[in-house]
């Protein structure tokens, strides 16, 4: 899953704009998963049962991790790609995980697609200063094996037909976790949270004295908190997607973990960043990538022709470009 250096999306309730005071300070947790800080916070009266909940949140967190990591073994995704072309009998989240990534695969006709591992294995993105470019030979052998439509599922039966493909949901995984979350957090009559899962962040109603969270969307390539602009968030998900949170450099040359399915290189676009406003974290964590890969103007039309969803796109000129919906303060 997505390694987070810098959270593309914070919490600006930490560092209040105004000088309102909250009428009750939320109880919160730090903690790490999906190789990524997270953070739970939770407006409720009674201190002990905060956190008993958050005790559940974060066993939540550890149990999904352990079926969706590609490198956790005996995970789920493990499993899968290890199996060598072999049937995998999964748990029914990961039928679901597998059947929404399926689904975008097919709206991006594959320019989204779950099986994109052995491409984005070979670019070491988690150790910039160690990383290199891969060959043209290796990347021509890992995009031989990438291909959605050998991705079968049957009740909770998985085949990768391909023996050599191999599973990386990152782009999806942490908005359907937000989600699972945010679901049992409202069982428990909570009414007031943040989920934050690095660049996926999740809120539940408003703050108890009514007033709007306020989430930072993260200015790219400054220092982490810098804001480029700043929304209410009321009981919406926002996601981000972007090229500076993962990437290194090479003879001036910026490359990036969001990779074109067809070439095996970075998407080039002069985008920096899309942030994806939705009722659903994985909806949103799904279409920021999505629109990446699109680019502004194919992305921003897609985003237009969708209900309850809007969009910021962040183009390297450092223009601020907004769905028709969404009016910034």
């Amino acid at each position: 899953m997505k390694s987070i250096f810098s959270l593309l999306l914070f919490i600006c309730f930490l560092f209040p704009l105004s000088g309102c005071q909250r009428q009750t300070a939320p109880v919160s947790r730090t903690g790490f998963y999906f190789d990524t800080v997270i953070q739970i916070s939770i407006y409720k009266k009674e201190a002990l049962s905060a956190e008993s909940l958050l005790d559940d949140c974060f066993q939540l967190a550890a149990v999904y991790e352990s079926r969706f990591s590609k490198t956790q073994e005996g995970s789920d995704i493990w499993k899968l790609n290890q199996a060598k072309g072999k049937p995998v009998e999964v748990h029914t989240d990961t039928i679901l995980l597998l059947q929404t990534a399926l689904h975008y695969a097919e709206l991006t006709h594959g320019r989204i697609d779950p099986t994109i591992a052995p491409v984005s294995s070979l670019w070491n993105f988690s150790q910039p200063k160690e990383a290199s470019l891969p060959s043209e030979e290796s990347l021509t052998e890992a995009l031989s094996h990438v291909d959605y439509h050998r991705l079968k599922i049957s009740d909770t039966t998985v085949t990768l037909e391909d023996p050599d493909a191999a599973l990386d949901l990152g782009f999806i995984a942490k908005g359907f976790i937000a989600d699972r979350i945010k679901e049992y957090l409202l069982t428990q009559d909570v009414d007031s949270a943040i989920i934050n899962l690095g660049g996926n962040v999740l809120t539940i109603g408003v703050k108890p004295d009514g007033s709007p969270f306020q989430v930072g969307i993260q200015q790219p390539f400054s220092p982490t908190g810098t804001a480029a602009l700043t929304l209410p968030a009321n009981n919406i998900s926002l996601v981000s997607s972007g090229i500076y949170e993962r990437y290194f450099e090479r003879e001036g040359k910026l490359y990036h973990h969001i990779l074109d399915t067809k070439t095996g290189y970075p998407i080039q676009n002069n985008l920096y960043a899309v942030t994806i406003l939705s009722p659903s974290s994985v909806e949103g964590d799904a279409l920021s990538t999505t629109c990446f890969v699109l680019g502004l103007e194919e992305g921003m039309a897609f985003i237009e022709s969708l209900e309850e969803v809007e969009a910021v796109f962040l183009t390297s000129d450092g223009t601020i470009h907004t769905s028709s919906g969404l009016s910034l303060p």
